[in-house]
């Protein structure tokens, strides 16, 4: 009967911190190339007010268990079935957002903009804790016979929680 050797973990704190970073460099990248494909003729104000919109269904599926059908972070969030219509397989967007490299200034602009919202730094929500939103272009079902909470550019936003 020997002595018990002590487990060294795998993951130390430093790894860990490591995979955390990763993580969060990840999602920035899938919400910068999200707010590219769904908002980038809107402006910093227009990328934020979408960036909100993403953060506040992660906060809401957060707060509901950890887990929702419209994802659970940010990445999972972006890239629901259509839930953000640039990373549907149908949408010509989505071969262009995949494609994106810093060389696109529009890009640059919305890796800053995801930064700050992935490490807490967008600010205000603008969208009064929007789920939702759509450009003045569309007009679809779910939007019917509801009020949206504000405008901001070219899109109106609303709060759909729970539905």
């Amino acid at each position: 009967m020997g002595t018990q050797k002590t487990l060294t973990p795998i993951i130390s704190k430093k790894n860990l911190k490591d995979a955390e970073n990763f993580l969060g460099e990840m999602h920035v990248d899938v919400m910068a190339r999200t707010l590219w494909g769904e908002a980038r003729s809107e402006g910093v104000k227009g990328m934020e007010a979408v960036a909100h919109v993403i953060l506040n269904r992660v906060k809401y599926a957060k707060n509901n268990g950890g887990k929702f059908w419209w994802g659970h972070d940010v990445t999972t969030v972006c890239q629901r079935p259509y839930q953000f219509s640039c990373w549907n397989h149908s949408d010509p967007n989505r071969a262009r957002i995949i494609a994106l490299d810093s060389s696109d200034i529009h890009f640059q602009t919305c890796v800053r903009v995801a930064r700050r919202a992935i490490y807490g730094g967008l600010g205000r929500d603008m969208t009064k804790g929007a789920t939702h939103y759509h450009t003045f272009h569309v007009n679809p079902i779910w939007s019917r016979d509801i009020e949206p909470v504000t405008i901001v550019g070219g899109h109106k936003f609303y709060d759909l929680k729970g539905q």
